[in-house]
């Protein structure tokens, strides 16, 4: 018995030792994946009536007891990796001037590019309304709480090279499979823009490269 415990108590230590918690201060160190170690960092997923109310992305990263990493991660944190979960800082980030808010956005990386799901801003709500069936009315904010398209995500992707973000649209999604045919074929059959279907052949993609 006491052979076992010790046995789990090992696991269960490997477990904690292996994780890693990265921070990136901008593009560049991220492409690069030279990012600096942090401890007592976590992340959390913000619920529906807090998105609603305060605005911003789907998580939440922070350390319990370090205002000064608070601060880090809030306002200059370009992106952090725990363990094999990318996120970045929507705080960094803006589609034609408009900008994503607070907090986290789940991401990856392809072909030197970055990959962020997060709610459709501007000209990408009545392109992505037109493929995910969301009705639409009133200004932008009252559409977005009323619509039900807080709980609706799209794709943007963030050029590698010059840091400008573009939607991951229908045509896009043809020109990063055009070199997987089977998998254009199953996405063409799909036909949506939505971050659940984009983010599946994503990552099927990542997992080829």
């Amino acid at each position: 018995m006491i052979k076992l415990y010790l046995l789990f108590v090992c696991m269960l230590s490997s477990l904690f030792i292996s994780a890693q918690t990265i921070v990136y201060g901008n593009l560049k160190d991220l492409l690069a994946n030279q990012g600096i170690a942090k401890s007592g960092v976590f992340v959390e997923k913000r619920t529906r009536n807090k998105i609603v109310l305060n605005g911003g992305a789907d998580f939440k990263v922070s350390s319990d007891d370090d205002k000064a990493i608070n601060h880090y991660l809030k306002k200059r944190c370009y992106a952090i990796r725990i363990d094999s979960n990318l996120y970045v800082n929507c705080k960094r980030l803006h589609y034609k001037k408009m900008r994503f808010g607070n907090w986290y956005a789940p991401a990856l990386i392809i072909a030197g590019n970055v990959y962020f799901s997060a709610v459709p801003l501007g000209s990408v709500v009545a392109q992505s309304s037109r493929t995910m069936k969301v009705k639409l009315g009133g200004e932008l904010g009252d559409a977005i709480a009323s619509s039900g398209l807080v709980g609706k995500r799209v794709y943007y992707k963030i050029d590698g090279d010059t840091g400008q973000l573009s939607f991951v649209s229908k045509a896009c999604m043809f020109d990063l499979l055009e070199s997987q045919p089977q998998l254009l074929r199953s996405y063409l059959e799909e036909d949506s823009e939505s971050a659940e279907v984009i983010g599946k052949y994503l990552q099927l993609l990542q997992n080829i490269e």
